[in-house]
């Protein structure tokens, strides 16, 4: 069995220069930051100390700017222009790290088939969020084969009702945004033939700047002239929730400024709100907390898969279920941010899962 991991790389060019790969620079700005010291950074990296000094110098060149200030009895630390390459790359990872994941999952599907080689996988298509990612590790600690799409919310409950993944991955708040939530799923789940396997409750808000100095504590500061959001992208679920929430408080989206931006992951808006380029944007605790922003919560949601109820006897099925409810990935995901993972693996039919809204709210 193939496994691919596919990693982005950028270039810079400027006017006549050559171009400059910024794969071992970055890496060599990063250690920086984080150790204070040349030598010990480029050691980190794998470095000589020599080439680390040629490979700063030629960024400096290229850009005509320095990169590092160097001070008897401080160590050294980055200029600003240095600090925003290195979040310049974290939003290119953020940005493209679903895409490239589900690429390569694609690749390997085609390998093994060119071999003779592809063995029974489970199809799994969900949005990119952060215990999602821990199942796939445990997935592939385990040997259990799977072929990944990630994809909004819609899109993966819509290719359930098509037959064309066995795991549609989505999200609903918990309370009175809940009932509407549902009715926009159920177009594409029948309770006669679908279940659920629950995989996490989590935390949603609003992901600020440390320290939060534009004082932002619930939606209706977005409206704000001095403040700048950043969102998800249509079909998300949790641009659906936001819209509900807008809704509900008669708060018009046109006068948000940055309402129409999409970006396709948690961690996208976080890295965007980190680089400086928005103030708020909407998201889980666990993005906020990886890039060191504040986070102001507004809802709890629960993360559930559907699957078809003739496929959970199904020896893979049954596999991915133990590891759902094994102790050593529910650790994994109640060290997030934000996520529980009680009842991770937990099997419910429709009604089950959302029995409260059996009665008028």
């Amino acid at each position: 069995m193939f496994k691919i991991t596919i990693d982005p790389r950028w270039e810079i060019a400027r006017e006549a220069q050559p171009w400059l790969d910024t794969t071992f620079l970055l890496r060599l700005l990063l250690s920086i930051q984080e150790t204070g010291s040349i030598a010990q950074a480029a050691n980190e990296v794998g470095l000589s100390y020599r080439y680390a000094w040629g490979l700063l110098r030629d960024g400096e060149k290229l850009f005509g700017h320095a990169l590092m200030h160097t001070e008897r009895g401080r160590g050294t630390r980055l200029t600003t222009l240095a600090e925003k390459l290195i979040w310049a790359d974290r939003r290119v990872k953020a940005r493209l790290t679903p895409m490239l994941e589900s690429l390569a999952s694609e690749v390997e599907n085609e390998l093994e088939k060119v071999f003779g080689e592809k063995p029974a996988a489970i199809r799994l298509d969900a949005s990119h969020g952060f215990a999602v990612a821990a199942l796939l590790n445990h997935m592939d600690g385990n040997g259990l084969p799977v072929n990944l799409r990630y994809r909004n919310c819609t899109d993966a409950v819509a290719a359930l009702w098509q037959h064309e993944c066995d795991l549609a991955g989505f999200h609903v708040p918990i309370g009175k945004f809940e009932r509407a939530a549902v009715d926009w799923y159920a177009k594409w789940l029948d309770p006669r033939t679908h279940c659920l396997l629950h995989l996490t409750t989590r935390k949603q808000g609003l992901i600020v700047a440390p320290g939060n100095p534009k004082n932002i504590v619930d939606l209706r500061d977005l409206v704000r002239s001095d403040v700048r959001f950043v969102n998800r992208q249509a079909g998300s679920g949790t641009r659906m929730l936001l819209e509900l929430m807008l809704t509900k408080q008669k708060i018009p989206s046109g006068q948000i400024n940055g309402f129409e931006s999409a970006e396709f992951t948690h961690s996208a808006v976080a890295a965007y709100i980190a680089s400086d380029m928005a103030d708020v944007g909407i998201g889980v605790q666990a993005a906020a907390q990886r890039f060191k922003l504040d986070f102001v919560p507004l809802l709890q949601e629960r993360y559930f898969f559907a699957l078809t109820t003739s496929s959970i006897e199904n020896p893979l099925m049954q596999k991915l279920i133990g590891i759902m409810r094994s102790p050593a990935f529910q650790s994994s995901v109640n060290g997030l941010a934000g996520y529980d993972a009680t009842g991770a693996g937990t099997l419910l039919s429709l009604d089950e899962a959302f029995a409260t809204l059996s009665t008028p709210q």
